[in-house]
């Protein structure tokens, strides 16, 4: 099985981009831009990656995000990103990005957006990789300033699939963010929204996302299992979840294996992905893997899941059909 999801074509749906800054790179950005980092070397600083819990998880996550302070450091991360997503057979990305985390610190968002767009780019002619941004708000800041980036971000339309909702689920629910999400869809952006696992009031939060916001997708979502008919719901309108096994591990002490497992053989549309694999460490292999070893997957659940990823990626038929077609053939 180990081989077998080794040489997998693979789609990830669920990859921040800050998230995949491995300490190596992180070095030597800092060096680059003449910044000082609190650890002597990457040892110590993968040691302080001790999480327990999303909150612990993103106090580390954003400060590590100052070293990115050039178009060409943007770039240099999605190179870095798509190189190890190449090792493991990733044929399609959607790639989360969070532009307020660095407008917020000064950083044009024209810097971000030319950066990660040349590194993809790049790769998609080196590695034949194709990918996606989805741009995502931080709930934990304002409604006001999320349409703001909005507005900005219309500049780049071309450029970005989607919208999406991460940070700090705790009191700061879905809702909060309605008008945003209705400009943005009339803008003709696909929508998801992190569910984030084990939060306060996370079935109430993916109704919100169902009923409220209409939502194309789900990021995390697995207390969906906890509400049969939140459930019904999900198998009825055909939306996806994008689980992050790893990730689980880290912030609830469970891979949530099982949970994952019961959607997926109830037929709800969840798929496997890596979250910031440079912060839990592993790639969307490594998830597989891991979420395989935690409850026995067969050859056939494995496919499923990637079936399961190209019908909720957000691409044209064609393009569908023809990762489908090579999933299957590597099946048969």
């Amino acid at each position: 099985m180990a081989e077998f999801i080794a040489g997998l074509p693979k789609i990830e749906l669920h990859v921040h981009i800050e998230g995949t800054l491995e300490p190596e790179l992180k070095f030597a950005l800092a060096e680059r831009n003449g910044i000082r980092l609190p650890y002597p070397d990457v040892a110590a600083m993968r040691k302080a990656y001790a999480f327990d819990d999303l909150a612990s998880f993103l106090a580390c996550y954003y400060e590590g995000m100052g070293v990115l302070q050039t178009a060409e450091d943007f770039a240099d991360l999605a190179r870095a990103y798509c190189r190890r997503a190449h090792a493991q057979n990733v044929r399609y990305a959607e790639i989360f990005f969070d532009p307020q985390a660095h407008t917020s610190r000064g950083v044009p968002f024209d810097v971000v957006m030319r950066g990660l767009r040349t590194g993809l780019l790049e790769a998609r002619r080196e590695y034949g990789l194709q990918a996606q941004l989805i741009m995502c708000f931080l709930r934990d800041l304002s409604a006001d300033y999320a349409m703001a980036t909005l507005v900005d971000s219309l500049r780049y339309r071309e450029w970005i699939v989607g919208v999406g909702l991460d940070s700090d689920e705790r009191g700061n629910p879905p809702v909060k963010f309605t008008e945003v999400f209705k400009r943005a869809r009339a803008e003709g952006f696909q929508l998801t929204m992190h569910c984030d696992v084990d939060q306060q009031d996370s079935t109430e939060h993916i109704r919100q996302c169902i009923e409220t916001i209409g939502v194309d997708r789900i990021d995390h979502g697995i207390n969906v299992v906890e509400d049969d008919g939140l459930c019904a719901k999900l198998e009825h309108t055909g939306i996806g979840l994008t689980c992050c096994p790893i990730s689980n591990r880290y912030v609830t002490g469970s891979l949530k294996g099982p949970e994952i497992k019961l959607l997926l053989d109830r037929g709800i549309r969840v798929t496997i992905n890596s979250d910031d694999p440079a912060y839990f460490p592993g790639y969307v292999g490594d998830n597989l893997l891991a979420f395989h070893d935690a409850v026995d997957l067969t050859a056939t659940d494995v496919v499923t899941l990637q079936r399961n990823a190209i019908e909720i990626a957000w691409l044209p038929l064609a393009t569908k059909h023809e990762l489908a077609a090579g999933l299957e053939e590597y099946a048969r």
